[in-house]
């Protein structure tokens, strides 16, 4: 059972023990005011080591100050920061892993307020501000900085380096035409763009030694006009291997292809497996394919039928790091997967905030928990709710050893968020669900459906503690004309309930997540679908990727979007507003969806009187939000008993 992806691989001098590699990601935290790695660092990979994994990249290795990607993030660009590298390194050492960096130069893509890049051409996407030309004296100075931070990691002890020369990234800048439009040695052809990364590596060599391993990651297709192409990839992929680079690492996408370089759920799993499989054809040393392979029987396949020969998983190894260590035993099941929403991961680090991951709120909390005390006694819960606030917390409190019951006032668990992974392109949120439901089947919490808190359970199961997880539902708002229409008032649960229960000709009243959602779930039955938002921006609470899938979907279906709404006034089959200040009426429609609020139930908080347990409310029960947040408190309060 997944014999290929379990087999051991060598790399020039490196046994690696499986064909896993956890890629570089930029975590932006678990560094000092000098960028030097810290404890939270340190931890934060060993979980990683610990859970299975064959290969393990440090991200975000800057080697210069003026190519900073994110202010959180490692530096390789002095040697003041050795120490605290080796220290992380002989932590992670520990464990069967080869340990390895990332170097990169974020060029026009860093978040400095003056960028450099080969050329004065602003990043098309996520990062602005003015752009300065390299002088040739400082694109041979920056070669050589590579090669001094290659120097500075192989004398903190990592077993080899990546070249970043992918997704937009500076050496990723001289090898695209539409971001190098220089007209000298280092632009114009082939040769010339492409000097830049063979002067990288040749400095590389020359500091830190000709057998020390160093990998690049690529691009297959840079998904934008004018960009680096397959073609080109497969053109370098020969002379790379010529000149001495261990691994080729192959993605795709830039800062303005962000759908492609970042994919969400929207995107189909292994969606780059068919470049790397390319490159493979024309080069003899490993090539590492990555983009969406979370299932374990498709990497495995990727090995066996000689696709790659390695898988680099990101996000998944963020969301579970034991991922390797359950894959590997048969238990591919418990895997907490990702659901490819980009949350945690990209948008809060993109935000430069620390990364985090929605269905994993351990994530930069590693060193804290690994303190953490098993509790006294074992005591009762009765959890009221089975949404994922309320399963969360349940899985929780019952893996630090309490007895668990849940209550579930309905007959299937999931709350809203089985709902919404009935959108299209959503079932992936589904995964959560289906792993919440074998982690309480193995640790064998009972579910009652059908039964709401009530005193009787209470006087029944006689709980130390009652946890209210019994989320929110949509509130209606007060608008002129709104309940005297003549068109069908329904919400957006009563959509995803029973879409039928929508006419053909729809408003949708909210502009948020759960508004476009359902605006798509209509708009792909082929209802004529429009969508009033009062807010500047759309789907504010999904990550920006994620949002540019759902917004092309929408353009398909004709789902008609409005923003900066004012309503006037409804009538009876439809609506006067503004938008941006300009009036529009719609007339003809015959179903208004409320989908802009929601308000919390607490129906059973009275019941707290008449029991002498402790009562908690968690989730949406005590203020809607987003998943991320309903879980990671879910799990606090889980640990806090």
């Amino acid at each position: 059972m997944l014999s290929d992806l379990f087999s051991p691989i060598r790399i020039q001098h490196m046994e690696v023990k499986n064909r896993l590699l956890m890629s570089a990601m930029s975590i932006n935290f678990g560094v000092d005011e000098n960028c030097h790695v810290t404890d939270q660092l340190t931890e934060y990979f060993a979980t990683r080591a610990k859970g299975g994994v064959g290969m393990i990249l440090v991200g975000g290795g800057g080697v210069h100050p003026s190519g900073q990607e994110l202010p959180d993030l490692p530096q390789m660009y002095e040697d003041s920061c050795i120490p605290s590298l080796k220290r992380m390194v002989n932590r992670i050492k520990e464990y069967d892993v080869c340990f390895g960096v990332q170097l990169l130069h974020g060029g026009r893509q860093s978040y400095l307020p003056e960028k450099v890049a080969p050329s004065a051409i602003p990043a098309p996407a996520v990062v602005k501000g003015p752009v300065r030309a390299l002088e040739i004296e400082e694109i041979k100075n920056l070669a050589i900085c590579f090669g001094q931070a290659a120097r500075r990691c192989r004398e903190a002890g990592f077993d080899f380096i990546e070249l970043h020369g992918a997704h937009g990234y500076l050496i990723n800048q001289f090898l695209a035409p539409n971001s190098n439009i220089r007209t000298d040695e280092y632009g114009g052809s082939f040769e010339n763009r492409t000097r830049f990364l063979f002067e990288v590596i040749d400095a590389v060599k020359h500091t830190a030694g000709k057998d020390y391993p160093v990998g690049i990651r690529i691009n297959g297709n840079d998904y934008i006009e004018n960009g680096w192409e397959l073609k080109d990839t497969l053109r370098i992929a020969p002379l790379l291997e010529k000149a001495g680079v261990a691994y080729i690492h192959v993605s795709g996408g830039v800062y303005g292809s962000t759908e492609l370089t970042i994919p969400s759920m929207y995107t189909p799993q292994g969606c780059f497996i068919h470049m790397a499989e390319a490159v493979k054809q024309v080069v003899n040393v490993p090539v590492i394919t990555v983009g969406r392979i979370k299932d374990p029987e498709m990497a495995n396949a990727v090995i066996r039928d000689g696709k790659a020969d390695m898988v680099a998983l990101g996000r998944s190894i963020i969301a579970d790091p034991e991922y390797p260590n359950k894959a590997k035993s048969g238990k591919a099941s418990l895997i907490r997967p990702c659901v490819g929403c980009c949350l945690g991961c990209i948008h809060a680090v993109l935000a430069k905030e620390p990364g985090s991951c929605v269905v994993n709120p351990d994530v930069g909390r590693e060193y804290k928990l690994a303190q953490e005390k098993a509790p006294e006694k074992s005591q009762k819960i009765l959890v009221a709710g089975a949404g994922p606030s309320g399963l969360a917390a349940a899985r929780m409190f019952a893996q630090r050893g309490h007895q668990v019951k849940i209550l579930e006032k309905g007959s299937e668990q999931g709350g809203l968020l089985a709902l919404a992974a009935t959108a299209p392109g959503r079932e992936e949120l589904g995964d959560i669900l289906r792993f919440f439901r074998n982690e309480l089947e193995r640790l064998g919490v009972a579910v009652d459906y059908n039964t709401p808190l009530s005193s009787e359970v209470l006087n029944s199961f006689d709980p130390d503690h009652v946890i209210l997880a019994t989320g929110s539902m949509p509130d209606m708002p007060v608008i002129k004309g709104l309940f005297k229409s003549k068109m069908k008032l329904i919400t957006s649960v009563d959509v995803f309930t029973d879409a039928h229960s929508a006419g053909d000709r729809v408003i949708v009243l909210g502009g948020g997540f759960t508004g476009l959602i359902t605006a798509h779930k209509l708009g792909d039955m082929g209802k004529e679908v429009v969508v009033l938002n009062r807010k500047k921006s759309f789907a504010e609470e999904m990550s920006s990727n994620d949002r540019y899938y759902l917004r092309e979907r929408l353009k398909a279906c004709g789902v008609v979007l409005y923003k900066m709404v004012t309503v006037k006034s409804f009538t009876d089959d439809g609506v006067s507003f503004t938008s941006k200040g300009e009036p529009v009426t719609l007339e003809g429609f015959d179903t208004v969806v409320i989908s802009e609020k929601h308000q919390p139930v607490r129906d059973a908080k009275h019941l707290e009187k008449q029991s002498r347990a402790k009562f908690h409310m968690i989730g949406d029960a005590k203020t809607p939000r987003h998943l991320m947040f309903c879980v990671a408190e879910a799990e606090e309060a889980g640990r806090s008993i």
